[in-house]
């Protein structure tokens, strides 16, 4: 499928050679679409409107057998999936004011709306729809379609989705139909690829846009020594792989337009039920994993995976400030409704500055940051520690080898029951004696202590700016379980002047009942 823009806004001609590069055409727009977007059908009978309709909503519920009944006399069907779909036909309207009465504004306020026969709305047509029309081709089953819509909604977004098309393409992947997998808090977003029984993960990293608000984000990751662009990917990648470690083969990649497709390591989490809960025995090997990598003298520089290096960076108080200071500028607001006072301020940051330096004077190793259930796979086919697949490693830095430990044994997105957080770090502890006689496992249940209380501090803060300021809500849901790490570690007696800050500073009822001590 080749895309050639016809203006400068978004508006393409797009030729599809036969009923698959249709099919193709609707799932690469599914791969793009947002909750408010209006996709307006045009196109005279056989032009391919039902066959793009289907696969559109097919691509969106990820079922290829998903009913796609025709809404012709029902006028409105609505999908509550992974993003809530309304597909309308509007033939029979009879003017534009009958749509009231099928609730036409609150479905476009709510959902993404696919609309045929979309003249029948009238002026109600949202001026910012894209319209996709389909005509007739060359051949039998050859199309024609063209895609105009406002270039400020849609054209950063079907440039986008058509360049992953192209990459896939080039990697040998052209009829690889595309599903939603996953996205993170960054810019990144994952999509599963499958071609008969093949599949692989496709990931794509958009580089940042040259503005005032791109270069403040850039600035701000730089500062908190977080990846820059898939490159670091590719490095830990390939120098994770070649330690060992069961990491996602890259078996394409476009580092400029930040598109890379890697090997599918399946979905066979080390977590399990509703709520989903650890699965002793993958934790245990993820924490013996850790204790493996912990003991071995890791390079400071990688190869980049194309001509030059990767130097990994170093943890410093700087960084450790940084985190726990989102606490105050994001926890305190969301839980006590005011900003977390100068004395508030300056008497937390004294408290954890000796702590931090104690940690800075610990042993480093390389530090993955993100350790934890969202990012494990369990591979049963493989042998040993090989079972434990990593996919998230792009931030790996130099650090304290308790830190990622304590990402894993206090997961901040599902519980992990005290008696298991100790077997883990027991685990952990046995593993490095048995390579290490003189492994200092006292300094490193110090050590734990302190950067679990860091890093439950910093999760605290994000979580809740995650919702007042990217509108994600649904983050909210794992405070009561941090609060319920934080009173575990704060018994230890490093940590007592920090837990009598927070007993004074935040009240039980705004910890959601959570006490200390």
């Amino acid at each position: 499928m080749s895309v050639d823009p016809v203006s400068a806004d978004a508006d393409f001609r797009i030729d599809l050679a036969d009923e698959t590069a249709t099919t193709m055409l609707a799932e690469d727009l599914a791969a793009v679409l947002r909750p408010g977007d209006v996709v307006a059908l045009v196109g005279d009978l056989g032009a391919g409107k039902s066959t793009f309709a289907r696969a559109l909503l097919r691509a969106v519920a990820d079922d290829a057998d998903l009913e796609v009944p025709s809404p012709t006399f029902t006028l409105v069907q609505t999908y509550d999936l992974r993003l809530p779909l309304a597909h309308l036909d509007l033939y029979r309207l009879s003017g534009p004011d009958e749509l009231d009465e099928i609730g036409f504004d609150e479905i476009l306020r709510d959902r993404a709306v696919l609309i045929e026969w979309p003249d029948r709305a009238g002026d109600r047509l949202p001026d910012d729809a894209l319209i996709v029309a389909l005509a007739s081709g060359a051949g039998p089953t050859a199309r024609v379609a063209r895609l105009v819509g406002p270039a400020e909604r849609w054209r950063d977004r079907l440039v986008r989705t058509a360049g992953l098309r192209a990459f896939l393409a080039a990697a040998g992947w052209a009829d690889g139909h595309r599903r939603h997998l996953q996205g993170d808090a960054s810019t990144r977003s994952y999509e599963r690829v499958r071609r008969d029984d093949e599949t692989a993960v496709l990931m794509n990293h958009p580089p940042e846009p040259d503005d005032d608000a791109a270069r403040a984000r850039v600035a701000a990751r730089a500062a908190a020594k977080l990846a820059e662009g898939p490159r670091p990917f590719l490095a830990f990648a390939l120098g994770l792989a070649d330690l060992g470690v069961s990491v996602p083969g890259v078996l394409a990649h476009d580092l400029r337009e930040g598109y890379m497709l890697l090997e599918d390591l399946g979905s066979d989490l080390c977590v399990a039920g509703s709520p989903p809960r650890p699965i002793p025995e993958r934790y245990r090997a993820a924490v013996e994993l850790l204790a493996d990598l912990h003991g071995r003298d890791l390079p400071a520089t990688l190869p980049d995976g194309t001509t030059g290096t990767w130097t990994i960076l170093a943890y410093d108080r700087a960084n450790y400030e940084a985190e726990v200071t989102v606490f105050l500028d994001w926890g305190v607001p969301h839980l006590l409704g005011r900003p977390a006072t100068a004395e508030e301020r300056a008497s937390f940051l004294a408290l954890w500055r000796p702590l931090f330096d104690e940690i800075l004077a610990g042993p480093t190793t390389w530090c993955l940051r993100d350790y934890h259930s969202p990012n494990l796979l369990w591979l049963p086919t493989r042998d040993g520690l090989a079972r434990v697949g990593i996919l998230d490693f792009q931030d790996t830095i130099f650090g304290h080898p308790a830190y990622d430990v304590a990402s894993l044994a206090q997961d901040a997105r599902v519980d992990v029951a005290s008696d298991l957080e100790a077997d883990l770090i027991a685990a952990y502890g046995a593993a490095r004696r048995a390579r290490d006689p003189d492994f200092d496992e006292i300094g490193f249940r110090r050590a734990y202590a302190i950067l679990a209380a860091q890093r439950n501090t910093r999760i605290l803060g994000v979580f809740a700016r995650l919702k007042a300021r990217d509108g994600k809500p649904h983050y909210l849901a794992h405070l009561p379980r941090l609060w319920g790490y934080l009173a575990r570690v704060l018994d230890e007696p490093v940590l007592h002047p920090l837990k009598l800050w927070y007993e004074e500073a935040v009240p039980a009822d705004r910890r959601g009942g959570v006490r200390f001590g």
